[in-house]
């Protein structure tokens, strides 16, 4: 009887479950030209993460400071700031709200093949990103739309969401046996998480197709955002795994992808070219 009663009432309670997780999921921005339309779990309120972004950009900050590696190349940190204007106000495309975020564009004195951009607009590149795939302006641009598109989507955000939903289950499931719940308060965590969780495949493909809208609102050619993942995954062909082993979608289908998308989206550069 008694697992019989733990087995009726874990029903119900993951119907109620079920429930609260449909309730809370919602799009984070308009699905622009490119049509980003996906249903996001958002269990954290944007303010929570937003706080999270703004802790854990200023302690990398100061850390880069620190090592003197922030800003270290005037010249380059102007180049990246100027491609990071002409983008900034692309976002509308998306979410108007983001016009009004504070955003700010830093570059880190490293080898490491990255970037990124937080919630609330906080960004990031490194010097090895662009000295060692040579990034012309068309292909920076289309690393920052990206990243940029990372942080309109509130992909840390739905990331944090998911372990939070998890950790409500696993919560559950160790009430009903009689055992003590695991784990802690995974929203405190989510500084860590937005900097160490890579992205799932749907959130890059996201992140693709509407950072080459972004750049080419902006007038960068979006057919960059090819020959910059070509160059990727030529610098990372020795340690690449296979697509069904990876959160990243596999090189040749990203580029697949980025083709079709730079090619539906040409018409806004043209028009920012004044070509049309």
């Amino acid at each position: 009887m008694h697992t019989e009663f733990l087995i009726s009432w874990g029903r119900r309670i993951a119907v109620v479950l079920s429930i609260a997780l449909l309730a809370a999921c919602a799009s984070t921005t308009k699905s622009g030209q490119v049509g980003v339309q996906r249903k996001q779990l958002l269990l954290v309120s944007a303010q929570e993460v937003d706080q999270m972004a703004a802790k854990a950009y200023r302690a990398e900050l100061i850390k880069a400071q620190k090592a003197k590696a922030l800003n270290t190349n005037a010249p380059v940190v102007r180049r990246v700031r100027a491609i990071a204007q002409r983008l900034i106000p692309q976002v509308a495309a998306f979410r108007s709200d983001a016009l009004q975020w504070q955003w700010e564009v830093n570059v880190i004195d490293s080898k490491a093949l990255n970037a990124w951009c937080m919630q609330g607009g906080r960004m990031a590149i490194y010097t090895g990103l662009i000295e060692t795939l040579q990034l012309n302006d068309d292909e920076l641009a289309a690393i920052l739309g990206h990243e940029m598109a990372h942080a309109l989507r509130e992909h840390s955000r739905e990331q944090i969401s998911h372990a939070v939903a998890t950790q409500l289950g696993v919560n559950i499931g160790a009430s009903l046996l009689g055992l003590s719940a695991l784990g802690g308060d995974l929203v405190s965590k989510g500084a860590q998480i937005m900097l160490t969780l890579p992205n799932s495949r749907s959130a890059e493909q996201e992140a693709d197709r509407m950072g080459v809208e972004l750049a080419a609102r902006a007038g960068y050619d979006p057919r960059a955002a090819v020959s910059v993942w070509k160059k990727m995954a030529a610098q990372t062909q020795g340690a690449r795994q296979p697509e069904w082993l990876s959160t990243h979608p596999s090189p040749a289908k990203r580029t697949q992808d980025l083709s079709r998308y730079a090619q539906q989206v040409m018409p806004l550069y043209q028009k920012a070219q004044g070509k049309s």
